[in-house]
C-alpha cells in the first residue's frame, strides 16, 4: 500500500514502505518556490519578506497526482484542506482518471480539513497501522475516524504573506509586527481558519495555546508542533505542556515550504488528540 500526502503535511519522509509526497508551489510575480527537498526554507523567507508585490500559491496538478500513483493498486491520500486549496479536488480528478486505466486500483483520497501538525498526527497514525499489519479498508476507515478526534491551533507573528495575497488586511498586519502581538487561532470543522484572538509576545501565546488545546478536550495523548524556525517556541511549548500532562507524547517538527510560506518566521501550529 502506497501512502501520498501533498508537501502541506511537513514531512519529506515517513518510516514505512511507500511513502512520497506532492509539492505545492509558492508564487511571487517574479519567482516561483516548488515545496520539494530542494527548496531552501531560509533563502524563501528572506526574499518573501521584502517582496512587495503579490503572492499565492499553487496545488499539485493532474498530472503529478498521476505520476504519484503510478505503479500501485491500493492508494491513501492525505491532503491539506480543500476549503484553502484545490489539491483534494486535483488528486480525486486524478485517482479517478487513474482507476479507469487500472480498474483494480483502489484509491481513498482524505481531505484532512487541516494542514501541517495535524496531517502528521494522521501520518504517524497511518504508519502505525500500516507496521500492525492492518488491511486497506481498516487503514482507510481508522484515519477518517482518527481526523474527527484532533485538533490544529496556531499562532502566527506575522501576515505579511497573507497580507500580499489578499487573505487579510494590510494595515493590521504591519500593526501586528510592530506591536509583538500574534495572532491566535483554530482550523474550523469545515477546515477554515478560524482567529479566536491575540496575545503579547511568545510567553502569553504559549498560555493561550495550552488554554484552547485543554478548552477543546485536550487530557493526556499525542502532540505535534511544527514551527517555522522557532524551535525555542516550540520547546517552551512543550515542557509547558509535559508540565500539567507529564505523559504526552509530544513531537517537534520544522515547517516545509508551503506552511513556512503561511505561518511566516516565528509561527507555530500545535496540533493534538481531543
Amino acid at each position: 500500500m502506497r501512502m501520498i500526502a501533498d508537501s502541506s503535511c511537513d514531512l519529506y519522509t515517513l518510516d514505512i514502505p511507500d511513502f512520497c509526497t506532492v509539492p505545492l508551489t509558492i508564487y511571487t510575480d517574479e519567482k516561483s518556490f516548488t515545496d520539494d527537498p530542494s527548496l531552501n526554507i531560509t533563502e524563501m523567507l528572506d526574499y518573501l519578506e521584502k517582496y512587495k508585490g503579490r503572492s499565492y500559491t499553487s496545488c499539485p496538478s493532474v498530472d503529478q497526482w498521476l505520476k504519484a500513483y503510478e505503479g500501485e493498486e491500493k492508494i491513501i491520500v492525505l491532503t491539506v484542506t480543500s476549503s484553502l486549496s484545490g489539491s483534494y479536488n486535483s488528486a480525486v480528478t486524478a485517482a479517478n482518471m487513474y482507476k479507469e486505466d487500472h480498474p483494480d486500483a483502489k484509491i481513498s483520497v482524505i481531505d484532512s480539513l487541516s494542514t501541517g501538525g495535524e496531517e502528521i498526527l494522521v501520518l504517524l497514525k497511518a504508519k502505525q497501522l500500516i507496521r500492525s499489519g492492518a488491511d486497506y479498508e481498516t487503514i482507510d476507515k481508522t484515519l477518517r475516524d482518527y481526523l474527527k478526534h484532533t485538533r490544529l491551533f496556531f499562532s502566527f507573528f506575522s501576515l505579511h504573506n497573507l497580507s500580499q495575497n489578499g487573505r487579510v488586511n494590510k494595515a493590521a498586519a504591519a500593526a501586528l509586527c510592530l506591536l509583538n502581538i500574534s495572532v491566535i487561532g483554530t482550523a474550523t470543522a469545515e477546515g477554515k481558519i478560524n482567529v479566536t484572538g491575540k496575545a503579547r509576545g511568545e510567553k502569553k501565546a504559549v498560555r493561550t495555546l495550552l488554554q484552547d488545546m485543554v478548552s477543546a478536550g485536550y487530557h493526556g495523548g499525542n502532540i505535534v508542533i511544527t514551527h517555522v524556525e522557532n524551535e525555542e517556541l516550540a520547546e517552551n511549548l512543550k515542557q509547558a505542556i509535559l508540565k500539567e500532562y507529564p505523559f504526552s507524547d509530544i513531537q517537534i517538527f520544522p515547517t516545509r515550504g508551503l506552511c513556512s510560506y503561511y505561518m511566516e518566521r516565528r509561527g507555530i501550529v500545535i496540533a493534538c488528540e481531543v
